[in-house]
């Protein structure tokens, strides 16, 4: 047996009878106290291999303190040892171990079963880049599946991630996907914990990825194995859950900011600027100072969720095309002269109102009065001058940040 030490606290161990041709596929799979199931697991991918003919590797990375080393290793399988610190962050230290072009995830347990791999491998020559597995367009044998899983919480979560992100997925949650090496690494994974299947999904729409979804089956746990959720306690399933949504939130920021500041701030415009010079009366309603203070702040909140939008959309860029798209809107002497002009424009809207109130006595006049109206008018334009000046620096600062990052 070999043993590799690429970090402290991590340990590559190389069975010593494993196969010399370079894998064109890598079986990465995370593991916490799995002596129960391991050993038939990974007999399991070897049959899957065998029916692809294609060389391949299995990459088992055990945090847990029982003899599931000892068994995947006499099995004939590649072990990572590593702390133990999330189902998520497993797959972020075994990426540079993985020597396969294209990689098959899922779980140690036997519930997965990884005697059939030809559906990935046909998709991966096909040249899909993820390939989500189903038990939706599988199967799912009884008793594999709590009811509560099956019926509420996984086709809630998915109909939620396909409405905020526009895709089609049918089983967000399945644990049993592929993707390219590639695409692995430039997903640049973050989650640590089970979010981590929400994330690689999100991003494989950020991304663009070529994708395609498979049929697997689903099976009940083992005789003798207890799921890591039951293990847990009760809490566990609801935390997964809520964590998975948080990171669709967190993921999907502009799906909560960009549109629907664009509403807010088109309203917010149309209640404002017609009363600049005056109340308008239309049918039966007459509207005035009143209607122009709700329209100044629908408008100030959707220029601000708008802009935010559009820079959460720069963070999700993979491509750069977003990032050249903004950049370009935002143009930094354009956008500066435009900000500085509406500038003006807002204080001399303004200024009358000021000079009513210097002559006054510091008393403004009584509401109604043709003054009130052009001046929130001017404010409204001074504080969208200066949100888009902070805009035009803030799109440039991000895509330097992600040019960097991306290089």
């Amino acid at each position: 047996m070999l043993t590799l030490s690429p970090t402290p606290d991590i340990q590559l161990l190389v069975p010593p009878d494993e196969d010399e041709r370079p894998p064109k596929v890598s079986i990465v799979i995370p593991a916490l106290d799995e002596e129960v199931t391991i050993s038939e697991f990974v007999s399991w991918c070897h049959d899957g291999l065998a029916k692809t003919e294609i060389p391949g590797e299995i990459l088992i990375v055990d945090s847990g303190r029982d003899r599931t080393t000892e068994l995947a290793l006499a099995g004939g399988a590649r072990v990572l040892r590593t702390p133990k610190r999330g189902l998520g962050r497993a797959y972020i230290d075994a990426l540079p171990h993985i020597r396969g072009d294209w990689v098959v995830m899922g779980d140690a347990d036997c519930t997965y079963d990884f005697r059939d791999l030809t559906d990935f491998v046909a998709k991966f020559e096909a040249g899909y880049e993820f390939v989500m597995g189903s038990r939706w367009k599988g199967s799912i044998e009884e008793g594999a599946m709590p009811w509560l899983h099956q019926k509420l919480g996984t086709p809630v979560t998915t109909k939620i991630l396909n409405l905020l992100f526009r895709s089609k997925f049918s089983d967000i949650h399945c644990g049993m996907r592929g993707i390219t090496r590639d695409a692995l690494q430039r997903m640049d994974l973050r989650s640590q914990s089970w979010e981590y299947a929400s994330e690689m999904v999100i991003k494989s729409v950020h991304m663009g990825l070529r994708t395609a979804e498979v049929p697997v089956h689903f099976l009940k746990d083992k005789d003798g194995r207890t799921s890591h959720h039951v293990r847990a306690g009760w809490f566990s399933p609801w935390q997964a859950a809520w964590l998975n949504l948080r990171a669709m939130v967190v993921h999907g920021a502009d799906t909560f900011t960009f549109v629907p500041g664009l509403a807010l701030a088109s309203v917010g415009l149309l209640l404002t600027l017609p009363l600049t010079f005056g109340p308008r009366q239309l049918g039966g309603v007459t509207f005035s100072l009143y209607w122009m203070l709700l329209g100044l702040t629908l408008s100030v909140v959707g220029v601000q969720s708008f802009y935010l939008g559009c820079i959460a959309r720069m963070l999700y860029d993979h491509g750069g095309r977003v990032r050249e798209r903004w950049t370009r809107a935002f143009a930094f002497t354009r956008t500066v002269l435009a900000s500085a002009a509406l500038a003006v424009a807002g204080t001399v809207l303004v200024a009358p109102l000021v000079r009513e109130y210097l002559t006054n006595g510091l008393r403004l006049p009584d509401t109604g009065v043709a003054s009130h109206h052009m001046a929130i008018t001017g404010i409204l334009a001074l504080i969208v001058a200066f949100s888009t000046f902070s805009q035009t620096l803030l799109v440039h600062a991000t895509a330097l940040h992600t040019r960097r990052v991306d290089g």
